[in-house]
C-alpha cells in the first residue's frame, strides 16, 4: 500500500506542477493578448490531479479568479484528491 501512496503523491505532484506552470503561461499570454490556453484544459488539469497547482496558480498569478465555476471545479477536485490521499494513508500507506 505504501507504494500506491507514493505513486499517487508523485502523480499529484507532477500534475500540480504542470497545472501551476500552465496557469502562469496562460496569464502571460492573456497579458500579451496572445493565443490562449482553453479553459477546458485549465480545468482538466485541476480535475486530473493538479488541483493543488491550479489553486496556487490561480492565486499567485491572479488568473481566472472572477470565474465562479473555476472556484467550484478546483475546490471540488482539491477536496477529492486530498480525500483519496488521506484514505490511502489511513489504509496503511504510511506504514
Amino acid at each position: 500500500m505504501k507504494t500506491v501512496l507514493w505513486i499517487y503523491a508523485a502523480i499529484l505532484g507532477t500534475a500540480s506542477l504542470i497545472a501551476f506552470v500552465t496557469y502562469g503561461v496562460d496569464k502571460a499570454k492573456a497579458m500579451r493578448e496572445g493565443d490562449r490556453i482553453s479553459e477546458r484544459v485549465l480545468l482538466a488539469l485541476a480535475v486530473y490531479g493538479g488541483a493543488v497547482g491550479a489553486f496556487f496558480g490561480r492565486t499567485v498569478f491572479r488568473h481566472k479568479t472572477k470565474k465562479n465555476y473555476f472556484t467550484l471545479v478546483i475546490t471540488t477536485a482539491l477536496l477529492l484528491q486530498v480525500g483519496v490521499f488521506v484514505l490511502l494513508i489511513s489504509k496503511g500507506g504510511a506504514q
